[in-house]
């Protein structure tokens, strides 16, 4: 709920009305790019003390709301213009739409029908509130200047529930002069409840758990949400069960001894291994998708048990045999409580041999570097810079071939990691990198963007040095479009259309302001080393990458694709 006081008497702007009311619900700051249609309500917003964050494209604008939003769990506000700007922006709110974010995206409006206009049709007519509904997003439209609030308040009640949706606001509207409230703007949203579930699925769990001689306990991002990492450790002990998790849930389990890290595409082979021993999968909050399951490959074919607060995920990209719709903290405990303790001889995943193979693993054993006198393999680029950069870092990679250097970077915990790939748009790392920075100003956030999405998205190098936000931008220049490089190598067709010449990016950055490195070699970034360690500001690293070395999951792709 949020209170809202403004000062009674006289006449005021909508524009500013609704700039008010949203300082009184606690909102800090909004990101965008403001157009013609926002600019007085952006300069008010400012102007009331939410801070206005402004970025070089609407993409940037509306992925930097999301990174901030996935990173405090707060609601966020994008405000940008309509017609060509939210075409702009279409591919972050496309992608904005999945993440399941607290976001409002606040678009600019031409004048509502029957509104005094004088100068001919709108030249950037669109119908914007169509677009974004087909694109998946809920909207809302301010018809009138008396309602523009309740409108406000049933946006941001819809968006605290955890969805993108989109608040239209007509230029008539803001700008029209209403009488001044005297009251406060309530917001009615729903407290979310964590919820058990029902003992009829918990007997089904344990039934079957009762057989599994070697579980795999999989552990996703709504794992890590629901604080149960400690609860889902004491069952695998209980059980005798290993852990892995999801990309996203990357590093739950960081420190235990029984973690295997990521299963699936991005697994280390240990990982692998292991899951294809289990007679059991017991799933936490993970959505099992193809790259989770390895396109289907991962997972061995055995009684799988998932458990989800949400029913409808259940059994979406894998079938389960027993769904457990609830909490993913409440459902291990009742899970602790229900099975019984099994002695050492009955857990073969604990035997002194298993626990020694894991803890002496390496995941340098999975690869032959395959480094050149003027590239670098991005395996041994990822393990480098795994011992150079903070540990209490984030990581926001975007989408590519380069991929293949997750397993090698860790972070504190899933809440410090995002992958963006809702949408498969490369380049929108850049704008959840600056929104992860802003709300995490004590940790460093580091980007890894291919040339190409970076090509797409380097006019927002000003925003970090404007803003003074703590990044390290990672290119992973293999001066192509890796991901359709190695589609085509695997197709066995001709590559040169998706090759580019080198370019030189370390002098382009430091012409923004950034301290810009080229990395070409292991001993290129051990030079630089005291200096990633411990960043006093912008660095930019253009590392040449060995375009030869492909990520697994592209000849896992490749097989699946020519299946169907």
């Amino acid at each position: 709920m949020s209170d809202t006081e403004h000062k009674s008497g006289g006449k005021t702007p909508v524009f500013q009305i609704l700039a008010d009311d949203i300082k009184a619900m606690g909102v800090e700051c909004v990101f965008g790019l403001m157009s013609d249609d926002t600019a007085l309500f952006a300069t008010a917003l400012d102007t009331a003390g939410v801070r206005f964050y402004g970025t070089r494209h609407e993409n940037a604008a509306i992925a930097m709301a999301d990174g901030y939003a996935y990173a405090t769990g707060k609601l966020a506000i994008a405000v940008v213009g309509r017609g060509p700007a939210l075409a702009n922006g279409l591919h972050a709110a496309v992608y904005a739409s999945r993440t399941s974010s607290k976001l409002v995206i606040i678009y600019g409006e031409a004048a509502t029908v029957g509104a005094p206009n004088g100068l001919g049709p709108d030249y950037k007519a669109l119908d914007g509130v169509g677009v974004l509904r087909a694109a998946g997003l809920r909207t809302f439209t301010a018809t009138s200047p008396e309602g523009a609030r309740t409108t406000l308040a049933d946006a941001v009640a819809a968006a605290s529930a955890g969805q993108a949706v989109s608040l239209h606001l007509p230029t008539n509207v803001q700008l029209a002069e209403i009488d001044t409230p005297s009251g406060q703007l309530v917001v009615r949203t729903r407290p979310h409840q964590p919820l058990p579930a029902k003992p009829p699925s918990i007997e089904a769990a344990v039934a079957v758990l009762a057989k599994a001689k070697r579980p795999l306990i999989v552990a996703g991002l709504g794992a890590y949400r629901a604080g149960a990492r400690a609860a889902i450790e004491q069952l695998a002990d209980r059980i005798g069960a290993l852990m892995v998790t999801t990309a996203r849930g990357k590093d739950l389990f960081r420190g235990n001894p029984r973690s295997l890290g990521i299963i699936g595409s991005f697994s280390h082979s240990i990982a692998r291994r292991m899951a294809d021993q289990a007679d059991c999968i017991l799933v936490f909050g993970a959505g099992l998708n193809f790259l989770t399951t390895s396109f289907g490959a991962a997972v061995p074919q055995v009684p799988l048990i998932q458990v989800d607060a949400v029913r409808a995920n259940i059994g979406r990209w894998l079938n389960a045999d027993v769904g457990v719709v609830g909490d993913a903290r409440l459902v291990a405990e009742q899970l602790l409580a229900a099975v019984p303790e099994r002695p050492i001889a009955d857990k073969p995943f604990y035997d002194a041999a298993t626990s020694k193979l894991i803890a002496e693993f390496h995941p340098q054993q999975d690869f032959q570097p395959q480094n050149t006198p003027r590239t670098i393999d991005m395996r041994t680029l990822g393990l480098e810079l795994e011992a150079i950069l903070p540990q209490d870092r984030n990581l926001v990679v975007d989408g590519g071939n380069f991929l293949g250097i997750v397993p090698y970077l860790s972070v504190p915990d899933p809440g410090a990691f995002k992958m963006i790939g809702d949408f498969a748009s490369i380049g929108l790392a850049f704008g959840a990198a600056l929104g992860m920075a802003k709300a995490r100003p004590d940790r460093t956030t580091v980007m890894v963007i291919g040339d190409g999405g970076f090509l797409m998205t380097m006019g927002d190098l000003e925003t970090v040095v404007r803003e003074d936000l703590p990044m390290v931008i990672i290119v992973m220049n293999d001066c192509a479009y890796g991901a359709e490089l190695h589609f085509l190598k695997l197709r066995q067709q001709p590559v040169g259309k998706s090759v580019f010449p080198d370019v030189d990016f370390a002098p382009i950055a430091a012409g923004f302001g950034f301290d810009a490195e080229t990395i070409r070699t292991v001993e290129d970034l051990h030079r630089i080393a005291p200096k990633l360690r411990n960043p006093e500001g912008p660095i930019f690293l253009d590392c040449k990458l060995n375009a030869d070395v492909a990520a697994p999951f592209m000849s896992e792709f490749a097989h699946f694709e020519g299946q169907h």
